[in-house]
């Protein structure tokens, strides 16, 4: 506040990019938005009453939330099979309207922290035509750094986790025994 009791106008930094592609031009905004939760420290204990843990495929997204004892709750699959067939752009749409749709489960669920796999997929170059056209494709770049961004928004505490043995691990951790 002024002088006068009114509010001070803050301004932010920002840049402004124009490109031209084909004839048609593109504005980039670039600035710095305010976030409200934040990415965990390797080291970093998780503290929130339930976790959620994603796990990142080509043709789908599968999320698992386990209690703070590490107990299963519930998990849910949101599938995105056209991701592996669709242009870039679409693919863009469809990369944000799928992570648009685990949050809002994630809220409704009342998680307040998200584990991701930090993992790298490999081309093998040997016979594999279809599996290595579908990971050349396959944007998992930016899937990753949509499901942070979006958790940070919303105020999610983000932890990316070792995917060594994790299947193993959840193999017999929550095996069902008739």
């Amino acid at each position: 506040m002024n002088a006068k009791g009114k509010p001070l106008i803050e301004y932010q930094p920002y840049t402004v990019e124009i490109k031209r592609k084909n004839g048609e031009y593109y504005v980039h905004l670039i600035y710095e938005e305010e976030v409200y939760g934040r990415e965990l420290a390797y080291d970093e204990p998780i503290q929130a009453e339930r976790i959620a843990g994603i796990d990142i495929n080509i043709d789908r997204i599968a999320v698992s939330i386990i209690s703070k004892q590490g107990n299963f709750i519930k998990s849910k699959v949101f599938y995105c099979h056209e991701l592996e067939y669709v242009r870039a752009n679409k693919r863009n749409n469809i990369v944000g309207e799928t992570v648009r749709d685990v949050y809002d489960w994630l809220l409704q669920e009342n998680v307040g922290a998200v584990v991701i796999e930090n993992i790298q997929l490999r081309q093998r170059h040997d016979t594999d035509k279809r599996f290595n056209r579908f990971t050349h494709n396959f944007k998992k770049k930016k899937l990753t750094d949509t499901i942070i961004r979006r958790g940070m928004r919303l105020g999610f505490r983000i932890k990316k986790a070792n995917p060594a043995y994790t299947s193993v691990i959840g193999r017999f951790k929550y095996i069902i025994r008739p």
